[in-house]
């Protein structure tokens, strides 16, 4: 959903309508040829002329990245291996796993609109690991105004989104890993809603023993939705022109239905090892959404004695009219006890309206 305008829909009949809400193995010879060649993969599409499509799907909230520390790399995490914060980029990441996790993200979202995401992944030995997420934004109350009352009806309306994800993923070989999820998309709006099931799929390979790894995933591809509830209902005279019938017989306004934002990218991660105590992580995404144009986003990760993170990077680069920019943020990895702690930071930069902010924990059990 997206910010400024939580519902797009079109009666038959009646145009486009928009309810505005107010709120909003010789690896030191063959990895740099694979390296070069997925660099190009990249670089193609982001190059591609195409004309946006923004504003033209629905349970556009999906595509809110729940990982403050990816989200601090410039949303760079489709290669990205390593544990539970990885999995809504790549279900592939799934693959590696060997300890039950948990993540909790809180989003500071536009205007006061509240986002938070909780996960679990469970690997089960000789199975692989599976997955489970949910997902929530919320405005808030909203005051009801119209044009007879400009400031407020007396009601107030809430505009919520939820999706709800499955997955499970394992490594095929010691370098290959895939992964598929099932998404439940829920959006409601005062007394309406619609819902729609999605899919993800994803692989990951391993270029090197060094760890420079090529990774892809397609997300939610699935059905369409469209809205209903009584908010369409409506009182229909089938001839104005006519005394005697029955002039409010009960109708409800059907609206077409919206596909969700398909996204498909590809990229690379690759480490490097600084010194005793310390490493870098590149990662590179492009992107290709069937909602906009293509873009390129870029990401790198300091991490000094497995302790301390930080981050920068820059997101959708060469998206059309994007909103988009840096981000930056910090990550701090511990222990409690005998259980594994990571808590991570996120800002990112936005041209028009306000920065945002998220907050990310994790606890392996």
């Amino acid at each position: 959903m997206s910010v400024g305008s939580i519902m797009e829909k079109r009666a038959k009949g009646g145009g486009l309508r928009r309810i505005e809400t107010g709120h909003r193995a010789s690896e030191t010879r063959t990895w740099p040829a694979a390296l070069l060649a997925a660099l190009s993969l990249l670089i193609v599409p982001a190059g591609a002329a195409a004309q946006t499509k923004a504003g033209t799907t629905i349970g556009a909230f999906v595509g809110i990245e729940p990982s403050a520390r990816i989200g601090a790399m410039g949303n760079a995490g489709v290669a990205i291996y390593d544990g539970i914060q990885s999995i809504y980029y790549n279900p592939a990441a799934l693959g590696p796993a060997s300890q039950i996790a948990l993540q909790f993200t809180h989003g500071f979202w536009f205007a006061d609109i509240s986002y938070d995401y909780a996960a679990v992944l469970l690997p089960v030995r000789g199975w692989g690991s599976f997955f489970g997420s949910l997902m929530a934004l919320n405005s808030g109350d909203i005051d009801v105004r119209t044009v007879d009352q400009p400031l407020g009806t007396g009601e107030r309306y809430t505009a919520e989104d939820v999706a709800l994800s499955l997955g499970y993923g394992r490594e095929i070989t010691d370098r290959f890993g895939a992964g598929v999820q099932v998404n439940y998309i829920n959006e409601t709006i005062f007394h309406s809603s619609m819902h729609v099931v999605t899919f993800n799929i994803g692989t990951v390979y391993r270029l090197s023993q060094t760890g420079l790894t090529l990774g892809s995933s397609l997300s939610n591809f699935g059905t369409h939705g469209r809205f209903s509830g009584r908010d369409l209902a409506i009182q229909y005279d089938n001839d104005p022109n006519r005394f005697g019938d029955n002039s409010s017989l009960p109708g409800e306004q059907l609206t077409d239905d919206f596909p969700v934002p398909i996204l498909f990218r590809v990229g690379v991660t690759w480490p490097r090892q600084l010194g005793n105590d310390s490493e870098v992580l590149l990662a590179v995404d492009a992107f290709h959404p069937s909602d906009n144009t293509e873009s390129l986003s870029l990401g790198w990760e300091w991490l000094w004695k497995e302790a301390l993170a930080v981050r920068a990077g820059y997101q959708t680069l060469g998206q059309r009219d994007s909103e988009l920019g840096l981000t930056a943020g910090l990550g701090l990895r511990g222990a409690l006890g005998q259980y594994r702690f990571q808590l991570d930071y996120g800002w990112a930069h936005h041209t028009t309206l306000q920065e945002t902010h998220r907050l990310t924990f994790v606890l392996g059990l």
